[in-house]
């Protein structure tokens, strides 16, 4: 089994994918590929770059100080299972929370065979899953892409509250970051314009 995750882009302290200020680390390889995912670029499984968790895991203690927890994402990050496995072991560790965006339903995850998918669970606070369907965009909820995704509380250290931005809040919130380099790198609700 490959201990490396397979990762396609990580944000060390972002509060626009998930309650709080967050690692967002986002997950090469996607096998579901629904049909106007906002990131194409990472269904390719031989894409992004081989990390090992520990490197992941120093960056988080590292923003330990700013951060209440990590968020997955992808791609598909169940098609990492075994790899996610020690990351949020070592999470847990440093009492961060977890979140993961799956397009797989808890219904199809818990009825995998393989052992990782359950190990994974246990360690996840919410899951938020369901394939993308752009024919029902998410009017009212955070960070869910589509209505027929739905969130599962599958810990008490969240509750449904977190779905509903703040009075006066946005509903989406996107980031943008300049490079020493020169690169541009966004993250957050991958579409920008007014709601209807």
């Amino acid at each position: 089994m490959e201990r490396r995750l397979r990762v396609g882009a990580r944000v060390p302290v972002t509060r626009a994918e998930g309650p709080g200020a967050r690692y967002a680390l986002w997950l090469q390889g996607c096998g579901i590929r629904c049909a106007g995912c906002c990131n194409p670029h990472l269904f390719e499984p031989k894409g992004g770059e081989r990390v090992d968790p520990a490197v992941l895991l120093a960056e988080m203690a590292a923003v330990r100080g700013e951060i209440e927890g990590v968020t997955l994402l992808g791609g598909e990050p169940m098609d990492q299972a075994g790899a996610l496995v020690p990351l949020l072991q070592g999470a847990r560790g440093l009492g961060l929370s977890v979140m993961l965006f799956s397009g797989f339903t808890l219904g199809e995850l818990r009825a995998r065979a393989d052992p990782a998918v359950r190990d994974v669970l246990a360690l996840v606070d919410v899951l938020v899953d369901g394939r993308y369907d752009a024919s029902q965009p998410e009017p009212d909820r955070s960070w869910a892409g589509s209505t027929n995704q739905r969130f599962h509380y599958l810990t008490d250290r969240y509750s449904p509250a977190i779905e509903r931005p703040a009075t006066g809040a946005p509903l989406r919130t996107v980031e943008v970051r300049l490079a020493l380099d020169g690169r541009l790198s966004a993250n957050g609700w991958p579409v920008v314009g007014r709601r209807d």
